[in-house]
């Protein structure tokens, strides 16, 4: 019972500290920015005409603005559209801008120029770095090389980065979505906020969030996502305790002679109860010995195998190890006290009476 439980503990505790870690260290890589700009919530509806995004340029406090155009791409007619994403991208130091995992090429000045792909459209389409594809950008095949996959857990169904000067040459379409904005030192968010809004006017749908809400909101859903697993962490807690209970139980039952003879001779009841209690202490040490042992094996295969097949992302493995270390000794500590409360009939008048019955 504490293999399975501590072995489930761990495995989950490793698994929803390493996705969580994972996705704060992404969200501090996409997100440089002070402010961000969004024309709605969601959907090609609104949009930032040149003109907008002038005005944006020119807001007292903002420093630097640089803007980015979405649309949706449809690769596969029965599949969901993936996102086409142009923002300014250095094709020789793509890193500085997207969370790049894995090999990543600069394509020469005689193939097409660069794209980069998320983890799931590389997955399911098959966009292996090197390779030429045709995306259908304007009404034609534009043609691009795929120069490296990047880390995205805001899209499910797939994103593709080109960069902002292609797309333009490929379209004409210089709109854009969002905005990333740099403040200037010195300046309050409030006050660059108000200033935005009164450049703009007003418009329906349009978000303006600070970068520290925004993570924290991201990483509050999360939290609330994966609450029910620290039930289930709870609920393996209380298997591992109900089976030292029952174990503890059984073996005072089975020895009721030898306890009693123990009490017959002299023996404390307080001894008694520092017998089962190291007892307990001993057996859910292997217990979890062993079960910390099998739930990082097991969580390897939910953060590499599992994750990747199901979702398309990757995630960096990230081991708790003060929180394991917490619930270990709790569970041990909590373990010898259930011994010793389950094994209390040992320690009454009735064991010294069962040494008769052997007589």
């Amino acid at each position: 019972a504490i293999l399975v439980s501590v072995s489930l503990m761990v495995s989950m505790a490793i698994m929803v500290a390493s996705f969580r870690e994972s996705l704060d260290r992404w969200l501090t890589r996409v997100l440089p920015a002070d402010l961000y700009l969004r024309a709605a919530p969601a959907g090609e509806t609104a949009w930032f005409s040149p003109e907008d995004q002038a005005l944006i340029r020119a807001t007292p406090g903002v420093k630097d603005a640089r803007f980015l155009r979405a649309q949706n791409l449809w690769l596969d007619p029965s599949r969901p559209p993936v996102s086409l994403l142009a923002r300014p991208v250095e094709p020789a130091h793509p890193d500085r801008v997207l969370p790049l995992v894995g090999r990543w090429i600069v394509p020469s000045a005689s193939e097409p120029p660069p794209a980069w792909v998320s983890e799931l459209v590389h997955d399911v389409y098959g966009f292996s770095v090197g390779r030429v594809v045709e995306l259908p950008i304007a009404g034609a095949a534009a043609r691009f090389t795929v120069a490296g996959v990047w880390r995205d857990y805001a899209r499910q169904n797939g994103a593709i980065y080109i960069p902002q000067d292609v797309y333009v040459a490929l379209t004409g379409d210089r709109l854009a979505n969002d905005a990333a904005l740099w403040i200037e030192p010195g300046r309050a968010p409030g006050e660059v906020e108000g200033a935005l809004r009164a450049a703009l006017g007003e418009r329906p749908g349009l978000q303006l969030v600070e970068t520290g809400a925004l993570r924290a909101l991201s990483l509050s859903v999360f939290d609330r996502t994966f609450a029910v697993t620290y039930l289930l962490e709870a609920i393996a807690v209380l298997v591992g305790l109900l089976g030292i209970s029952v174990g503890t139980a059984a073996q005072v039952a089975a020895r009721r002679g030898e306890f009693g003879m123990l009490r017959h001779i002299g023996v404390t009841r307080g001894q008694v109860a520092a017998t089962l209690g190291i007892e307990g202490a001993m057996v859910s040490a292997v217990g979890v010995a062993l079960g910390l042992a099998l739930g990082w094996v097991i969580s390897l295969v939910l953060v590499q195998v599992v994750n990747r097949q199901s979702f398309h992302w990757s995630m960096d493995l990230h081991v708790p190890w003060a929180a394991l270390a917490v619930l270990a000794l709790a569970l041990l500590a909590a373990a010898a006290g259930a011994a010793v409360a389950s094994g209390r009939a040992a320690m009454g008048p009735d064991v010294v009476r069962a040494v008769r019955e052997d007589w």
